[in-house]
């Protein structure tokens, strides 16, 4: 009996698309990156292509990390600092240092080419370094993150906007707006590249705690978690190595939400869910880029830091993130929870509740532990609810906290094993 003959291989569908002279590959354009939306990875490729004057306006010359959703939206993602080997040599890189003291060769995007070609590789949204290729030590963009802890609605963050563009102003400083293609607001400021990350840092600190003390009730810029409240201004996205979600970036968002420049006479007005993979590419073509003009007038920080001099005076510096040495002037870095006196008095009792690789089983183990202690969870209030992006190996995972401090000490629940319980040892010693 004659051998049955193997049917052809099947070859990958793809889609080619000429830019900037180039053709460009898209792999398994009908793949869907948006469940929920239907849109597909053709989708955003050619979202960028429509877009791709303020996209790559906003990533300009800037390494970029790439945070790669190979899977779509809904699937977690990995992070990618060192460009593919299999680059075309019209990919550009550069050689970044990081505060481990290792380095990586990192892609740098100056055209549309280059662009649709990161997002081939699965990266929905750009998170691009404050620094020009040409001075890798040398910031020249200040970003202010209005970060809203839980509960915080959209009126609020906006009234906090409007804070910072006041002390920016007072400044001396530009400050050009968007959102943040999540719940927040990013205001970025284009500053001269005369000052290392240290100072740049130092600078957002200072704006961080002037807004704080202009509104203290509904905006904060103390780093730790359980004391915070409102809108928190995170200073440290503003420390060596860390990236922000730049302008045009579509979140993984189950709406394909984007990170949308605006007018400052155009905040009062919006709602973030306004700008989607659907919505922006029409406003663009209408209204053009609001950041169109973002490179033409950078801005000292000299007035800056004279506040934060006057400042460090006063506070000293404020807490680094956790995986930074301690730096000069620094107090001892310890969530107020775990200091011995903060214990004493049970100022913040905070218990684990979840771990997990993907956010949405922290969440449901979250509503679990609420089904169990209801009158406990009717206690809490809005920001008693810590919900903390952990960054693992090569993806973030998932930490929910819970916040005790408005619960009867008699009443409190002990500690216990947090459901679901996920272990990033695992991921970082190669076990499982």
């Amino acid at each position: 009996m004659a051998a049955a003959k193997k049917a052809p291989k099947k070859e990958a569908e793809r889609e080619i698309l000429t830019v900037c002279g180039r053709e460009v590959v898209v792999t398994n354009p009908r793949k869907v990156y948006f469940p929920d939306a239907k849109h597909t990875k053709l989708d955003l490729a050619k979202y960028y292509l429509a877009v791709a004057e303020g996209a790559v306006r906003g990533v300009y010359d800037r390494p970029m990390a790439l945070k790669r959703f190979v899977n779509g939206a809904a699937r977690p993602a990995f992070f990618q600092k060192r460009a593919p080997e299999h680059a075309p040599d019209w990919i550009k890189t550069v050689t970044l240092s990081f505060p481990s003291g290792r380095t990586a060769d990192e892609i740098v995007i100056t055209d549309a080419a280059q662009l649709l070609w990161i997002a081939n590789l699965g990266c929905i949204d750009l998170n691009p370094h404050p620094t020009r290729s040409g001075d890798l030590d040398k910031p020249d963009e200040l970003r202010v993150d209005l970060d809203p802890q839980p509960g915080i609605a959209w009126k609020q963050i906006v009234e906090v906007a409007h804070v910072v563009k006041a002390t920016l102003d007072d400044l001396e400083c530009t400050g050009w707006l968007k959102t943040s293609g999540s719940r927040g607001i990013h205001v970025y400021v284009r500053i001269e590249p005369k000052w290392g990350f240290s100072d740049v840092r130092r600078a957002a600190l200072a704006i961080a705690r002037d807004v704080a003390k202009r509104a203290p009730k509904i905006a904060t810029a103390k780093w730790w978690k359980e004391e915070r409240h409102g809108v928190f201004l995170d200073y440290n996205q503003n420390a060596k190595d860390r990236t922000v979600a730049s302008a045009y970036s579509v979140r993984p968002t189950k709406d394909a939400r984007v990170s949308m420049p605006l007018r400052w006479e155009e905040l009062d007005s919006c709602e973030p869910g306004d700008f989607t993979l659907a919505t922006v590419p029409a406003l663009f073509a209408k209204n053009g880029d609001a950041h169109a003009k973002i490179d033409e007038a950078p801005c000292s920080l000299e007035k800056v830091l004279e506040l934060a001099a006057k400042q460090e005076s006063e506070e000293g510096d404020a807490p680094w993130p956790p995986h930074y040495k301690k730096q000069p002037g620094e107090k001892k870095r310890v969530q107020p929870s775990r200091s011995k006196t903060e214990e004493r008095h049970a100022k913040h009792p905070l218990i684990v509740i979840a771990q997990a690789a993907d956010k949405e089983d922290a969440l449901a183990g979250l509503e679990r532990w609420k089904a169990k202690h209801p009158d406990v969870a009717a206690k809490l209030g809005t920001d008693d609810v810590l919900v903390d992006a952990m960054r693992g190996r090569h993806k973030t995972w998932t930490r929910i906290r819970v916040n005790l401090r408005n619960v009867p000490e008699a009443e409190r629940p002990a500690q216990a094993t947090p459901d679901p319980d996920y272990d990033a040892r695992v991921e970082w010693l190669g076990r499982g």
